[in-house]
């Protein structure tokens, strides 16, 4: 057994009849690391000697049976744009290169009771601004499936570091798509949990009101291990939802008899890669197989999404990133005359050209004189399109299209074009302006390189996704493929 190729759900029931050590999996993923990360470039940062530590002190948890669950002792990495106490956290941006919070975000927090070992802090677009994790101010992270490929984003450094064993475990952040569609194109399962069901505390801010925490793993089960440790409310996070969290493992190993699954016509668009929709497609036909019923739904208001969604989420930007200007941490500009001058050229050689372009966007959206025009006008076909999902969970109880439209594309395809950068997050984003979750798990192959199928939810649902995924996991069997590295 290659142990940092094995599933939290297979290791769990290992650790706790003691035929393996935390210590003894934890070196087999930091050898692993050694051995791939000069290909993969996944981390940011790593933490084999706090690795080590933790699991040494998971194996005692272990020996002594207190406080055991069924995280302790399993090795997992962490997206770089979440607080870590006394570890770098520098959201792949210059102007927080030597930022080291003094606090841990609270899904951390949960992380460390729970007993789960920290190998390091995954790399991402800067500030989680983009789709392939070409924006990065630190590295350039590959697919593991195809090193002259992208691994989506912005949690790619995540996904590439599961997809190719440098961790059993991962977090990532989803603002329009930033944990399914790099899900989707590194073959791994991503779920973004509905907004408020996970604390955002923590969690450095791009657009508040679409951000979200979740998990990036090998298959559905760890999905659910992962998801019982972190969903919960939180004082701290005044958008986290007061709702009790079920046990989400006994979603699992249900029947789909009787589903109801949605399908919108206008996910199946034109210029979408024609094996991409072929696999969809299949995994449609064998969830009618495993007894669902598939209809028909219209989401009207989709092709609204991007254009919706950039302004959202640019104008959020462009409040919230107007706290890094060289005053009290991060990066402050060498030898400025003045405060005005130190303010601009911080943030000037700070940012990155995609994170100004966002900042610059929103700016523009909440300008005097523009504010209604876009901003205002924006907000409210959010509420259509939030309407939109309201009205189809009425006819089904779950809705499936692909997760991209098409597998990962080349190293620098699309990087001087944003605009057909922005298209690859267009089956994604909508999840994020109606607050629901959705999860992307492997339903099949374009070549050599994963396809992704996005199965979603009504709020506070993931209970269904898990069903339904584990379901369709459990027939297809593509969670169980790897890339040969």
């Amino acid at each position: 057994m290659e142990l940092h190729s094995t599933t939290a759900h297979e290791l769990a029931p290992l650790l706790q009849k003691r035929k393996i050590s935390s210590t003894e999996l934890t070196k087999a993923v930091l050898e692993r690391i050694e051995k791939v990360e000069p290909r993969v470039n996944a981390y940011v940062t790593l933490t084999p000697e706090l690795a080590m530590r933790m699991a040494q002190d998971a194996d005692q948890r272990l020996q002594q049976g207190n406080t055991v669950t069924p995280l302790t002792g399993i090795p997992l990495a962490i997206k770089d744009n979440m607080c870590t106490r006394g570890i770098l956290t520098s959201c792949a941006s210059r102007i927080l290169h030597n930022f080291v919070p003094p606090y841990d975000a609270t899904v951390v927090t949960k992380l460390r009771n729970a007993g789960a070992v920290f190998v390091g802090k995954t790399n991402l677009d800067e500030f989680a601004m983009g789709s392939s994790t070409e924006n990065s101010a630190m590295k350039l992270t590959l697919n593991p499936w195809d090193f002259e490929r992208i691994p989506g984003g912005s949690s790619g450094g995540s996904a590439a570091a599961v997809a190719a064993g440098e961790t059993i475990l991962a977090l990532g952040s989803d603002t329009g798509g930033s944990i399914r569609q790099p899900a989707a194109l590194c073959g791994v399962v991503g779920l973004k949990p509905t907004y408020g069901r996970v604390s955002r505390y923590g969690l450095v801010a791009f657009a508040s009101s679409l951000d979200q925490i979740g998990t990036l793993v090998k298959d559905v089960e760890d999905t659910a291990l992962l998801m019982n440790c972190i969903a919960a409310h939180d004082p701290m996070d005044s958008t986290s939802g007061n709702i009790p969290v079920p046990d989400y493992t006994t979603f699992l190993n249900h029947s789909i008899n009787g589903i109801k699954v949605g399908v919108p016509k206008e996910y199946f668009v034109e210029g979408m890669d024609p094996v991409v929709e072929q696999a969809v497609r299949k995994a449609i036909d064998t969830l009618a197989e495993l007894g669902a019923e598939i209809i028909e739904i219209s989401l009207p208001h989709t092709e609204y999404a991007i254009a919706t969604y950039y302004l959202c989420a640019t104008a959020e930007a462009s409040s919230n990133l107007a706290r890094y200007d060289g005053a009290h941490y991060g990066y402050r500009s060498p030898g400025t005359d003045n405060i005005v001058d130190m303010f601009s050229k911080t943030r000037a050689e700070g940012f990155g050209k995609e994170v100004k372009r966002r900042i610059m966007l929103g700016t523009y959206a909440l300008s005097a004189g523009y504010y209604d025009a876009y901003y205002l006008k924006a907000l409210k076909v959010r509420t259509l399109i939030k309407q939109d999902f309201e009205q189809a969970f009425q006819q089904c109880d779950v809705i499936v299209t692909p997760t991209t439209p098409t597998p990962a594309f080349r190293v620098g395809e699309k990087t001087e074009d944003p605009l057909q950068m922005y298209l690859s997050d267009i089956f994604t984003i909508s999840v994020n302006l109606a607050g629901i979750p959705a999860v992307s798990l492997p339903c099949g192959f374009a070549g050599s390189l994963p396809v992704g199928i996005q199965i979603m939810a009504g709020s506070f649902e993931e209970g269904k996704i898990l069903r339904v995924a584990h379901c369709y996991e459990q027939a297809a069997g593509f969670c169980r493929s790897r890339p040969t590295l």
